[in-house]
């Protein structure tokens, strides 16, 4: 199969790209390294779509390699005919490949298969024949044999309708025709287990939808509703449409004697075999639809997260907070160094509470801290009211952010937290964790697992294995936009860049502490195990600040440091000019030259051209500094502060199918439905709103006692 021809439809780019992709990705290159380093070949495909492009092709070759095996054990059974090869040939789907292969498949004991055990199948042909003149009923008298348990003719006739009803049920062509009536015309029906029984569940004690309009969120939650024991969820769908399309395939209509037996062979083709087993189909692809579509939006926020802006250049002091156990303390400098560490106990007696604030205001003047990055989880809102307060008696302007803390005890009971904190008690390396993921989400961040984080809905209700992949996916995505400094990066984000295994990424730190910080990206190249393929792939994700070279500093390959020399010298750079590295005025030099004319005399494409001159313009760039900046806070507000139609501004938590949760200074975030968030029509939150976006809302209620706050951001 030419898969570049069905990819290129797929995706609608040219078959050319498709091909140069496909060879791409089979001579081992990364998708980070194709998406940034090959643009021209593929039409500058971004690392997602070509992402979801080597999905599919693995799809397609997995599909490939399915049909080949369908049709070996066919082979084997001495049963492929040219028409069976054909229909394997065409089918594009796993599930039409099984639908093939479902007569041959081996089956444990069936009614059927007894039933041919006593040689009652020529019966059944016969009646499905359904010749003029034929009486059944007559003709099963001859099967009738005490020895093999067929004690009369009824006995015979029922066991060809079991016969008749599995050759229906294994009918390709039968189900091909029924899975579009249950899409099209199927209920998702949910009922109470027991209606006496409370839970989250109550508003799917009596509910149904149709199956080809429901919300991927409602399947999930009902799923999880039926697997907890609340709910009982099936598929209804009235019989007329479905036996009409069997009877379709069987009734010839030329002998009444055998329609009425082939008619109840139907009906009970459909209820005992046809319907639970295409009802599982249609709940598992309901359910596969919907986690993917979860998954996108887990994915979505988790990059919007990891691409926060670092707060740079500040001294930042991290709260665990707790209440037994105390609020866990650590204060790390701009470079994320420790220096400081603590336990206070804010939300115990008087006493506690005035020794906690002495401590805290001396270690925010010991240390000159800025900003305090609070955890959000037990006790948050009690520490937040505790730090708010002290702050006021800070010597200078410090600020506080509550920061998500999803992840950081996975964090701290790690084997990566010993390694780099060992002299540190775990819970103290949740606080340095806490106060570093406000330095910069993505360096901290890429140290936990991506399901640990959780920025998503149903995340422990999905296929594992796919919704690691499709996280890792995005992380790896995030690290090598932003890149890496070889000379600060710890093995943990080391590891995320394209190209690099734990052991080279070892062997890096070793080569680093052994030799001391690399003084160029071509030093990358005595790294023990990273050979030339190796360095191909990550070199440009690499930046080394303290390099001689200033192009080591920048995303520009080292394969296209000559073109870039060669470009400067073309807008008139001096030797001298090159040197020291200012290039800011490059786009004006290059815009009398024309892009296309200077991208042909430098024998390279324009995106290439492109990338080079803005690396170039602004050495270093980091694309998370366009975001918006965290919102930091110096007073906190209590859920009683807030009232109907106050105005306030918050920043974006996560975005879910339904809405959007928005941290508003208060313990609990308020939930921005879908329908409140703008005032025209969208399918989906992420089209207006994504993770760390500032916004203005209102409050359109409370409840102070189930702690829920319903926020507007229409006509504010």
């Amino acid at each position: 199969m030419d898969y570049s021809i069905t990819l290129s439809q797929l995706f609608n780019i040219k078959e050319e790209y498709a091909k140069n992709v496909i060879a791409l990705l089979d001579e081992g290159n990364t998708i980070p390294f194709i998406a940034r380093y090959r643009k021209e070949m593929h039409g500058s495909m971004d690392d997602q779509l070509i992402r979801e492009f080597s999905e599919k092709l693995d799809y397609l070759r997995g599909l490939d390699k399915r049909r080949e095996e369908i049709r070996e054990l066919i082979r084997g059974q001495e049963k492929l005919t040219d028409e069976i090869g054909a229909a394997l040939d065409k089918a594009q789907t796993l599930s039409e490949l099984e639908d093939i292969y479902r007569p041959f498949k081996p089956k444990r004991k069936t009614r059927a298969s007894v039933a041919k055990e006593r040689g009652l199948e020529p019966l059944a042909l016969l009646i499905i024949k359904q010749e003029k003149g034929f009486d059944p009923m007559k003709a099963a008298e001859d099967f009738v044999d005490e020895e093999k348990e067929v004690l009369s003719a009824e006995d015979a006739i029922g066991g060809a309708m079991d016969i008749i009803a599995e050759m229906l049920s294994d009918s390709a062509v039968i189900r091909k025709h029924l899975r579009p009536i249950f899409r099209n015309h199927g209920l998702l029906k949910s009922v109470a287990a027991d209606a006496e029984q409370d839970s989250v569940y109550t508003n799917y004690y009596d509910y149904s939808e149709a199956v080809k309009k429901i919300a991927g969120h409602r399947i999930l939650a009902v799923n999880r509703g039926e697997k907890e024991g609340f709910l009982k969820v099936g598929i209804a769908l009235d019989p007329v449409l479905p036996l009409g399309v069997i009877r379709q395939a069987l009734d010839k209509g030329t002998n009444p004697l055998c329609s009425d037996i082939l008619k109840e062979a139907g009906e009970d083709a459909y209820s005992r075999l046809i319907f639970p087993s295409i009802e599982r189909e249609i709940r598992a692809e309901l359910t596969e639809n919907a986690s993917e579509s979860a998954m996108k939006v887990f994915a979505t926020n988790l990059k919007q997260l990891l691409m926060q802006p670092p707060v740079k250049g500040k001294t930042v002091l991290g709260l665990d907070p707790g209440y037994r156990t105390g609020c866990k303390v650590a204060v790390v400098d701009d470079t994320g160094k420790v220096l400081d560490t603590a336990v206070i106990y804010p939300t115990h007696s008087e006493v506690k509470i005035a020794q906690s604030k002495k401590k805290l205001l001396e270690l925010i003047k010991k240390h000159n801290v800025d900003i305090i990055s609070i955890g959000n989880g037990t006790a948050s809102k009690e520490t937040e009211m505790f730090a708010a307060e002290t702050i006021k008696q800070a010597d200078h302007t410090v600020y506080y952010m509550v920061v998500s803390e999803a992840g950081a005890s996975v964090y701290s009971a790690s084997k990566l937290a010993a390694a780099e904190l060992p002299e540190l008690d775990l819970t103290l390396r949740s606080a340095v964790s806490i106060a570093r993921r406000l330095q910069d989400p993505l360096a901290e961040l890429v140290k936990i697992e991506p399901k640990a984080i959780g920025v998503g809905q149903y995340q422990h209700d999905m296929p594992q294995k796919r919704l690691g992949e499709t996280l890792d996916g995005v992380v790896e995505d995030c690290v090598n936009s932003v890149g890496a400094d070889l000379n600060t990066a710890s093995p943990a984000l080391l590891l995320r860049v394209s190209g690099l295994n734990a052991t080279v990424c070892k062997n890096i730190v070793a080569y680093r502490e052994e030799n001391g910080a690399f003084s160029s990206r071509a030093e990358l190249k005595k790294v023990p195990k990273l050979g030339p393929k190796a360095f191909e792939q990550c070199a440009g994700f690499l930046r080394v600040p303290e390099s001689r070279n200033p192009l080591d500093n920048t995303a520009v390959h080292p394969e296209s440091y000559s073109t870039a020399k060669e470009l400067l010298k073309k807008v008139g750079y001096t030797d001298k000019e090159i040197k020291a590295a200012k290039f800011s005025d490059l786009p004006a030099r290059v815009k009398p030259l024309g892009m296309s004319q200077l991208a042909g005399e430098l024998s390279i494409g324009l995106p290439t051209l492109d990338d080079i001159i803005k690396e170039l313009t602004k050495p270093g760039r980091d694309p998370r500094d366009e975001m918006p900046k965290p919102m930091l806070r110096t007073d906190v507000l209590d859920i009683s502060d807030l009232t109907e139609g106050m105005e306030l501004t918050g920043t974006v938590r996560n975005v879910i199918d339904f809405g959007a949760f928005v941290d508003i200074g208060v313990h609990q975030d308020g939930l921005v439905h879908i329908s409140q968030i703008c005032d025209r029509f969208i399918k989906h939150p992420s089209e207006v709103l994504k993770v760390g976006d500032i916004v203005k809302v209102k409050i359109l209620s409370v409840d102070v006692k189930k702690k829920r706050i319903s926020l507007t951001m229409r006509g504010v």
